[in-house]
């Protein structure tokens, strides 16, 4: 008996290894065992240490490239989307002032290309005792010029110092440029930490010397949206409110020059605003953060009057600037359930149409958008808040005349395996007035999981990719 036991005792055993051995996950307990070792793994990653200034590996100050390499299309490309027959020669810098390590140095406003220079803004996230900067590049000298920081303009107020610009910089008929502050996190707005709302701030680009317009125009409310009308100096802007306030987003329209508030009212605009310089109305889809809606427009000739909805309705993330013809063209914001969709707007019509679809991968999310002089081509980069890498990081030319998109180039793999820099995400792009001269300010990503600092490429478009 006791070796009959024995014998299928040994018989079990054998069929179990066998069953372990040729059956995947046959141990029901073998889930577990998964769930704990991503854990263990989770504990043992490895952290990236980074160098702070970001610097490129040989040493130089700039890395200017041309390469077919940026011609290679990725498999998530999708058909009927163009491929650009010449490679463009791309200039590759980091930003300067990035010396220390902060919460996420990041780029979220809008940048401008005007009087050959093109200025742009980062900053590092931080609150509520953080900063933001603003840059001149001189594509003539090929360098980056730190013009500005919010620390130096308000830090003897000693209030909150707010991280971030996520409007627009413009430029007035005074030659200074505008912009607004935009807090830094997002639950340190409050009366505890002395916060009082955001700044609007302008700076002689030839100087570098900023100043105060206002402090609070909507109190306790950020500012992450905004436009200046450059002829009649009224600077627009949407707004978050901070922690302590009910309030919702709000439309406000400011003086900069008499510093006085013209007017102001809920349901605004929280992301973005198209402005029509012709006639200085600025229009907005109230409380949509980019996506499908009614437009209201407001009329600076009626200063004091609400802002009044007009027929057309449109998708409204980011716009353009208005074209000689009268035209203004958006992009939706795009999410899983629907695409990215490119609209124009006539100003003198106030008539919406949708043209095409404007993502060409995987990725969705466009922040900036810009027109050349001619009014024919768009330019824009999907995936604004990183994966960009996912699609090749693609610079896309969107054509008005044939509705078709063209990718100019694919910036990913080449940076990454040359520079071991992964251009993520942009929310500030601008198109040169000449047309030859796309500037990105690239969220960038080093080695680590989400992005660390920021880096401007300039791509040079061949003229055979920009024929009239």
């Amino acid at each position: 008996m006791r070796f009959s036991w024995y014998a299928r005792s040994l018989a079990a055993v054998f069929a179990a290894f066998v069953l372990y051995c040729f059956i995947p996950d046959a141990d029901p307990a073998s889930g577990q065992d998964k769930a704990q070792d991503k854990k263990e793994k989770k504990k043992k990653k490895v952290v990236v240490e980074l160098d702070f200034p970001p610097k490129l590996p040989d040493g130089k100050d700039i890395h200017t490239v041309t390469s077919d390499e940026f011609l290679k299309a990725p498999a998530t490309i999708e058909k009927g989307v163009l491929i650009a027959k010449s490679a463009p020669t791309v200039d590759f810098l980091y930003y300067p002032g990035q010396t220390y390590k902060a919460s996420i140095w990041s780029n979220w406003g809008d940048g401008l290309a005007v009087n050959g220079k093109y200025y742009s803004s980062i900053g590092d996230h931080n609150a509520p005792k953080g900063n933001a900067f603003v840059y001149e590049y001189d594509p003539a000298k090929k360098a980056l010029r730190l013009l500005t920081d919010v620390v130096s303009v308000i830090r003897d107020m000693l209030l909150y110092l707010p991280g971030k610009i996520h409007g627009r910089l413009d430029m007035g008929k005074d030659g200074f440029l505008y912009f607004s502050t935009h807090r830094g996190g997002t639950k340190v707005t409050s009366d505890a930490n002395k916060y009082q709302g955001d700044w609007i701030l302008k700076c002689d680009p030839k100087t570098g010397k900023a100043e105060v317009v206002a402090h609070g125009p909507v109190p306790k409310h950020c500012i992450p949206t905004s436009v200046l009308d450059p002829e009649r100096m009224i600077f627009y802007g949407g707004t978050a409110p901070g922690n302590d306030v009910p309030d919702g987003v709000k439309f406000f329209a400011y003086d900069v020059v008499n510093k006085k508030l013209l007017y102001s009212c809920p349901d605004g605009p929280p992301r973005y605003m198209i402005l029509a310089n012709s006639t200085g109305r600025v229009y907005y889809v109230p409380g949509s953060d980019g996506n499908f809606g009614p437009m209201m427009r407001y009329d600076p000739a009626k200063p004091s009057d609400a802002p009044v909805k007009i027929g057309a309705q449109l998708g409204l993330r980011a716009a353009t600037q208005e074209t000689k013809n009268g035209m203004v063209y958006t992009c939706s914001k795009g999410s899983k359930t629907g695409r990215t969709m490119i609209y124009s707007f006539n100003t003198k019509t106030e008539e919406a149409k949708e043209i095409g679809q404007a993502a060409v991968g995987t990725q969705e999310y466009i922040t900036s958008i810009d027109v050349d002089a001619t009014g024919r081509y768009l330019y824009y980069v999907p995936a604004a808040h990183g994966h960009a890498e996912n699609d090749g990081s693609p610079v896309v030319q969107f054509d008005t005349k044939t509705n078709t998109r063209k990718v100019i180039a694919f910036l990913h793999p080449y940076f990454s395996d040359k520079i071991k820099a992964i251009p993520t995400g942009t929310f500030g792009t601008a198109i040169d007035p000449a047309g030859d001269k796309l500037y990105i300010t690239w969220n960038v990503k080093r080695g680590t999981a989400a992005w660390d600092c920021c880096a401007l490429t300039v791509i040079h478009i061949p003229a055979a990719e920009r024929m009239p």
